[in-house]
């Protein structure tokens, strides 16, 4: 249920092989009227224990605020110097001094991403690219920094064609005079492919093909879900397709054991009238459900047990991005740290509310049968042993006398009462967290 948020970036050490931790990062995007200060930003990281990050650039402010904290993080080589980096050398030698070398180990940096989506965004860098790549990493060499920090590109999930059944899937041929060589040099360094997956763009460019349920990770009848009739293996998630699809379009080159990481995921919280799906509720169910699906380690139908380490987009709501509104809102939080919404988790431990005040509240869900609601209050107020002579008639939380305000005290009261794990505030479903107190005139909550 609704505990507390977020990222749990639990005892992940880095990036991604098969025996080690799987973990969820977040991406830092700056395109904001009232971009918080580097030391407002790490606080919030610190708060919601994000242990890793990715950065669309290498900003030294932002670089030294993340000293000494401990928080795993991703540098990036911006688009635009990649034409530069890729034709020389000694270019790539002066980003790799001024941007790593200057701030490690204090700032623990682990990779570089070299650009971003370059082949769908960029192509006339596209030529370029792996040449880049290959300067940065031998700057990296020269620095004895190779095996600490590695390199990659991040790649649109686009570029895989036939991407359902996955087991057919090919990455587009015109792109394979650049994809080769970038295989090749991650497969000999011990990189790993980084994959922007959004089933949010797959499900709303599908003409309804792809059902929502299907893109947000909830559970579906077997008879709803995809089955690849090569592998008969079963899909229940877009996110699991496509990162097999990614899988299979390597090995179609002839590469194994190259390790994904997803290097952007999420769900936009608002869109305009043409963007119905773009909604708190819908941004909440996915992230969550891709949160735990990371940390369940499940792993995909292609490698069961092999969790994808994934980055959410994004941590910050972008109020100055162009296009369309739903592009403003793919954040966790607004420029202030306050959450758009509090992820709904469940085995995740006391860690991690989203909710930055840490006061959260278990009431009735908008919307719950009253019967249903009726029945978890009369439970809460017998078996589950809430005192709650204060909603008798005469006692301070008798007013208002209806089911939903009287189980708001006894729910919230049993959450609090059980250390507000998550599994305390369900109540066969028509209970929620909220970060809304409840209380009322002389009728206190506990999580007051």
């Amino acid at each position: 249920m609704a505990l507390h948020f977020l990222l749990l970036l639990l005892f992940a050490v880095s990036f991604v092989a098969a025996d080690e931790e799987p973990f969820i990062g977040v991406n830092i995007g700056t395109d904001l009227s009232d971009m918080p200060h580097p030391t407002q930003v790490v606080a919030l990281l610190k708060a919601q224990q994000i242990r890793h990050v990715r950065l669309y650039d290498a900003d030294q402010a932002m670089l030294l605020a993340l000293a000494k904290t401990g928080i795993q993080v991703v540098v990036t080589v911006p688009n635009e110097e990649i034409l530069a980096i890729g034709q020389s050398n000694s270019t790539a030698a002066n980003w790799v001094s001024r941007n790593v070398v200057a701030h490690y180990p204090a700032t623990n940096i682990t990779a570089i991403c070299v650009g971003s989506e370059v082949l769908t965004t960029l192509p006339n860098a596209a030529k370029v690219l792996v040449s880049a790549i290959k300067y940065i990493h031998s700057a990296l060499v020269a620095s004895n920094l190779d095996r600490q920090v590695k390199v990659s590109t991040p790649l649109s999930s686009s570029i895989i064609l036939d991407s359902f059944p996955p087991s057919q899937a090919f990455f587009n041929r015109s792109l394979n005079p650049v994809l080769v060589p970038l295989l090749d040099f991650l497969q000999s360094t011990g990189s790993y492919l980084m994959l922007n997956i959004y089933p949010y763009y797959d499900y709303m460019q599908s003409n309804g093909v792809i059902p929502l349920d299907y893109a947000l990770f909830k559970s579906l009848p077997p008879n709803k879900e995809a089955v690849d009739s090569n592998t008969l293996l079963h899909y229940t998630n877009v996110f699991d397709a496509m990162v097999d699809a990614a899988y299979f379009a390597i090995a179609f080159l002839n590469y194994t054991n190259i390790p994904v990481v997803v290097t952007e995921s999420g769900w936009p919280s608002k869109g305009g009238s043409n963007e119905p799906d773009a909604t708190v509720d819908n941004a909440n169910t996915y992230n969550s459900n891709l949160i735990k699906h990371v940390f369940n380690k499940t792993g995909t139908p292609k490698h069961p047990g092999i969790a994808v380490s994934t980055y959410i987009y994004e941590l910050y709501n972008e109020d100055m991005k162009p296009g369309p509104l739903s592009e403003k809102n793919w954040g966790l939080f607004d420029a202030n740290g306050t959450p758009i919404y509090i992820l709904h988790l469940t085995e995740s431990g006391a860690v991690l509310a989203n909710d930055t005040s840490n006061n959260t509240f278990c009431i009735a869900k908008d919307g719950a049968d009253p019967k249903m609601l009726q029945a978890a209050l009369d439970w809460a107020c017998g078996p589950g042993k809430v005192e709650c002579s204060p909603l008798l008639q005469g006692q301070p939380c008798y007013e208002p006398d209806n089911v939903i305000a009287h189980a708001n005290y006894a729910f919230d009261t049993y959450y609090h009462k059980m250390g507000k794990t998550p599994d305390a505030c369900d109540f066969n479903g028509v209970a929620t967290i909220s970060t809304s107190d409840p209380s009322h005139g002389s009728c206190l909550f506990p999580g007051r």
